[in-house]
């Protein structure tokens, strides 16, 4: 987990909303390989309330970003598939939300949400971005494949969102082409291209990757702003728990497939509940800290192949009891709004989950 001084904790906020704009509901994807069954979602439930930031966090390989790829019905099939659940879509406030599950991948209706209404930034924009095209004409495109504009209106529309990321020069780099621009410059682009159709959704998967620590300030800012200003809701796909501390209002915490812990940043930052959560806050350097070593998990993640009857973390937890062995827990509410899949805190067994909680 990379993580440079201890920022401020951004403060948790809805912006007056409370409604969500996006639920995940008991989410099963996995990939079927001849050497077995990868099982890289694992029941996974989130909730996106309406103009806020999700961070979801997690060790490499947790389900992050296949998470986000279900969502955008981007799961390549085969070998991929969405096994069981629910991704419901709320369009608008009071109506009944869209389930993007039962969507044709390929259908209108999810090319009309994907791009359009639901947009995604990738985390290597060098990859993301056609060589072959200039970014001009690539963000054009996106702008007339989901607006009824003509191309002069599109490609003004493509020199506003180019100038609204604060990219200098912008009709000179419009007719540039992705190896011509830096790396913040081309992660622009990316959000340029993104929010170029105000989505309602921002899918961001790594925004700041590669990007030295200077760009990569400026481009959480520039996040920050959009997101104020487009009044979008946004969900935050990072391995840094620097950048979550200073974007998202909500947390989710993975481990291999499964939310192990939800709740607001300052609860996940300073009262932690899952080991895992409190693992990785203790395995992280930060400025001002008296320890003279970081304390590691130990251990290793299990295999996505794997079965396993009980708790995904046992084998590495230093509070491991014969139960976790045996049950998987339930992701349940310890405080309201502060939910956790532990059982130290299951009805009958809260000795330690009592005292920390009381203690807080």
């Amino acid at each position: 987990m990379q993580q440079t001084a201890a920022p401020a904790i951004h403060q948790a906020s809805n912006n007056g909303h409370t409604s969500p704009i996006l639920e995940i509901k008991h989410l099963h994807t996995s990939f079927f390989l001849e050497t077995g069954t990868v099982r890289a979602v694992r029941g996974v439930d989130l909730t996106l309330a309406r103009q806020s930031v999700l961070g979801i966090v997690g060790e490499s390989g947790c389900g992050k970003s296949i998470t986000a790829m279900s969502v955008m019905q981007l799961i390549k099939s085969p070998p991929g598939r969405i096994v069981e659940g629910e991704i419901l879509f709320y369009r608008k406030e009071g109506e009944a939300p869209i389930n993007i599950v039962d969507l044709d991948p390929v259908g209108s209706e999810m090319r009309r949400i994907r791009g359009g209404e639901i947009a995604v930034i990738f985390q290597e924009p060098m990859t993301s971005l056609n060589p072959l095209f200039s970014v001009g004409r690539q963000i054009t495109e996106v702008i007339k494949l989901h607006q009824n504009v003509s191309d002069a209106q599109a490609e003004q529309r493509a020199l506003e969102m180019l100038e609204r990321v604060q990219i200098s020069e912008p009709k000179r780099r419009i007719k540039q082409y992705p190896h011509q621009l830096s790396g913040g410059m081309r992660q622009r682009v990316m959000i340029a291209m993104a929010l170029s159709c105000n989505p309602a959704i921002l899918i961001a998967d790594e925004p700041t990757t590669a990007l030295d620590v200077t760009v990569q300030a400026q481009i959480l800012e520039l996040m920050r702003d959009l997101q104020n200003d487009f009044k979008s809701s946004i969900m935050l796909i990072t391995h840094n728990l620097g950048v979550v501390s200073q974007m998202a209002d909500f947390v989710a915490v993975m481990y291999l497939g499964q939310v192990v812990e939800y709740g607001s940043v300052r609860d996940i930052f300073h009262h932690p509940l899952h080991p895992y959560t409190e693992g990785l806050l203790k395995s992280v350097p930060v400025l001002g800290r008296k320890t003279a070593t970081l304390e590691p998990i130990r251990g290793m993640v299990p295999s996505a192949t794997a079965e396993i009857p009980g708790c995904a973390f046992a084998d590495r937890c230093p509070h491991v009891m014969r139960i976790c062995r045996e049950e998987p827990p339930e992701l349940r509410a310890i405080e309201p709004g502060h939910t956790a899949a532990c059982w130290l805190y299951a009805e009958g067994r809260v000795a330690r989950g009592e005292a920390r909680v009381a203690a807080s």
